[in-house]
């Protein structure tokens, strides 16, 4: 089947547009662990520093960094998350929990976030109307793009 030249419209295909590319989470992880200067992302992410920098001006045009700068002579500038960037972050936890159970070995974590209750930040998805844990068996899927059902587009 070849590939539809009108993909269904979806939120999380928008969303990988922005923060998809390689090293745009990355770059997020540094930003939101406090290192926001061009050479601790450089130093921490390992990417080419040209590569590097379309990234931050990708993000900061997309409104999920901010940038600011912290030298006049020579001038340099430091990255912060925007509150769009900040409401990632819950992303981010989710997908190093996924990698802590699914990559690593038992004790194998690089990193470890501490929540301030004082226990290692074990993050799940809940509901906000009934707050209960979201499981895949309790969704239905209600497409509401014109034209889409759950197994793809209506026929025209």
């Amino acid at each position: 089947m070849a590939a539809s030249k009108d993909p269904r419209p979806c939120s999380i295909a928008d969303t990988l547009a922005l923060v998809g590319e390689k090293y745009s989470l990355l770059v997020l992880r540094e930003v939101c662990l406090g290192n926001g200067r061009f050479d601790q992302l450089v130093r921490n992410i390992g990417a080419p520093r040209d590569i590097l920098a379309t990234r931050l001006r990708r993000l900061v045009d997309a409104g999920i960094l901010t940038k600011r700068p912290y030298s006049e002579r020579p001038q340099r500038f430091e990255y912060r998350p925007s509150q769009a960037g900040l409401e990632l972050e819950p992303v981010l936890m989710t997908l190093m929990a996924w990698g802590d159970r699914h990559l690593r070995t038992a004790g194998d974590r690089p990193m470890v976030l501490e929540h301030s209750c004082g226990r290692a930040l074990a993050p799940a998805v809940t509901c906000r109307a009934c707050g209960d844990e979201v499981r895949h068996e309790d969704l239905t899927a209600r497409p509401q793009a014109p034209g889409w059902t759950v197994t793809g587009p209506t026929a025209a």
